[in-house]
């Protein structure tokens, strides 16, 4: 009997598997103008998100932490930022293979996800967003980007990077959980503020930033733009989504792509991605589940979204790294690595283009 259930079950998962593409996506192209949904940059995208969570600034600065391997192998750090006082961590780097800056921010750590998530159900809308009419978001997302250490050390690594890698590089901005509400504001940023162009943001178990017409403005100006969730992850669900007051609350913005774990039990043999409409509140995909699961919210294709061990918000990193490194008054570090430049001429043409 046992035999026969485990036939019947292989069967049922190769039925599955046969609505699938190689690579396990049920649906890769949008019905309309939207960008097309990149299976193998959201595997590589993931791993830059993961490595964010190093504590060990040493091995991170120099890519030779565990998790600075795999499809981000050769990636070069430009600038890693950490501030202390708001126990933030995100890094600027090239990937040359992608042609594109990196720029990855850290989510929460995992000893206060418990309390955060308590605190998210609560959130009101408190922020209007400079020159969008009627688009209010989440005053401390808001302020985790814009009024840190982050920002202005994040905007300059990028300049930096564009004088000696070309000012047509592209941009891809990650991060996962409050680092994917953070990516989201910094590739708003970056286009409206900085008047970048070949922007694109994919963020990991993003919470809820803003209003509808946040939303609206927000598809509008970053259209390439991805929301990975997966399965029940709970972050996906705050702050909270009243349908009977759409325009009064918290609104996802899109594309959302939903992936489901397939396996039994604990084994994930395989993982199917779902990508949602253009509403960024579609019914048939996240929001059809109760998002009750944390450990969802901590691992997205096999790979771990948080630090490796507990510590409070201190950095670690060699001495020989000072020579790399500046502090501010309050602790706050930023570790850089000079560049190559370009020549004064190149330079000066990228000023009279309006690139710099």
């Amino acid at each position: 009997m046992g035999q026969k259930r485990w036939m019947f079950l292989l069967a049922i998962f190769s039925v599955l598997l046969s609505f699938t593409s190689g690579r396990g996506v049920l649906k890769l192209k949008s019905d309309d103008d939207r960008h097309v949904y990149n299976h193998t940059l959201t595997l590589t995208l993931v791993e830059y998100a993961s490595a964010v969570y190093v504590s060990d600034l040493t091995e991170l600065f120099n890519w030779t932490c565990e998790r600075c391997n795999g499809l981000t192998k050769g990636f070069e750090v430009i600038e890693i930022i950490f501030d202390v006082e708001h126990c933030l961590q995100a890094y600027v780097g090239v990937a040359k293979d992608l042609n594109a800056i990196i720029i990855a921010f850290r989510g929460t750590q995992e000893h206060s996800i418990q309390n955060w998530v308590s605190d998210l159900f609560w959130k009101q809308l408190d922020l209007n967003y400079p020159d969008m009419p009627d688009a209010m978001v989440h005053h401390g997302f808001y302020s985790a980007y814009h009024n840190t250490t982050l920002r202005p050390a994040v905007l300059g690594a990028v300049q930096r990077a564009k004088i000696s890698y070309g000012a047509n590089i592209n941009i891809i901005v990650t991060g996962h959980s409050m680092g994917g509400a953070m990516a989201a504001f910094c590739g708003l940023d970056l286009v409206v503020n900085e008047g970048e162009e070949n922007v694109q943001v994919m963020t990991f178990g993003q919470p809820r930033v803003g209003n509808a017409a946040f939303a609206s403005y927000y598809s509008l100006l970053v259209p390439n733009t991805f929301r990975i969730t997966h399965e029940h992850d709970m972050v996906l669900h705050l702050p909270p989504y009243y349908h009977i007051f759409p325009q009064k609350t918290y609104h996802h913005f899109p594309t959302e792509v939903w992936v489901r774990d397939l396996g039994f039990s604990s084994l994930v043999l395989a993982s199917v991605e779902k990508v949602c409409d253009n509403t960024g509140e579609d019914p048939t995909c996240s929001r059809s589940v109760v998002g009750n699961s944390i450990s969802d919210h901590l691992k997205y294709f096999g790979i771990d979204l948080r630090c490796e061990t507990w510590r409070q918000c201190t950095i670690v990193m060699s001495h020989e790294m000072d020579r790399f490194s500046r502090k501010d008054s309050k602790g706050n570090l930023v570790m850089s690595r000079t560049l190559p430049s370009t020549t004064v001429s190149e330079t000066e043409a990228l000023l009279e283009n309006g690139s710099l």
